[in-house]
């Protein structure tokens, strides 16, 4: 920001200086455009979306939880946020790769994997980095409280968030829909 502001100043005397201006201003524009964090105001339902994205897959687990993936490209918000109310019970970050974050494979990316004491019981989420996000910020540690849509953590860049939604709960969201952290409804309740 200070570099494009001065080379800014400086094309009032020599307009050269546009030429490091324009992409400065530009490169600055997009930084606070992709670390942006607007407030919200939470959804209705138990389980709130963790992440601004798209659902691209939902799948059962074999101990009968649901796995949500929604998938963050590099224009969502990417602040996360707790998907319900609790006590957040571990916080492990897990070393990995960096493939894409739609890609298969990311399964064995660099994430942090969240796990919270909830009114349903274990609520587990994991932020997984992709290609270019290589580094998840959790903001919280381990016996910290936790409000629904409270934000818990940041991905830069593309991303994505899995949660794995209890035993005997149903997702209310398909694959392709939009979600909006803190906001959208990831169950029925």
């Amino acid at each position: 920001m200070v570099a494009a502001a001065a080379t800014s100043l400086l094309t009032r005397r020599d307009r050269r200086w546009a030429l490091a201006a324009a992409p400065l201003t530009a490169l600055t524009g997009g930084m606070l455009w992709f670390f942006r964090d607007p407030e919200r105001t939470p959804g209705a339902a138990r389980i709130l979306s963790p992440a601004d994205g798209v659902v691209q897959s939902i799948d059962p687990w074999p101990d009968g939880r649901t796995r949500v993936a929604i998938f963050m490209s590099p224009l969502n918000v990417h602040v996360n946020r707790a998907p319900m109310a609790g006590t957040v019970t571990s916080v492990e970050h897990v070393p990995g790769g960096f493939v894409p974050a739609f890609n298969k494979d990311s399964d064995q990316n660099e994430r942090v994997v969240w796990h919270l004491d909830t009114a349903l019981g274990d609520l587990e989420f994991v932020q997984i980095a992709g290609a270019v996000a290589r580094r998840i910020v959790p903001y919280l540690q381990a016996g910290a409280k936790v409000a629904r849509a409270e934000r818990v953590g940041l991905i830069r860049f593309g991303s994505r968030v899995d949660v794995y939604l209890p035993e005997g709960i149903a997702p209310a969201v398909s694959v392709g829909q939009k979600t909006v952290a803190g906001v959208t409804g990831l169950d029925h309740g």
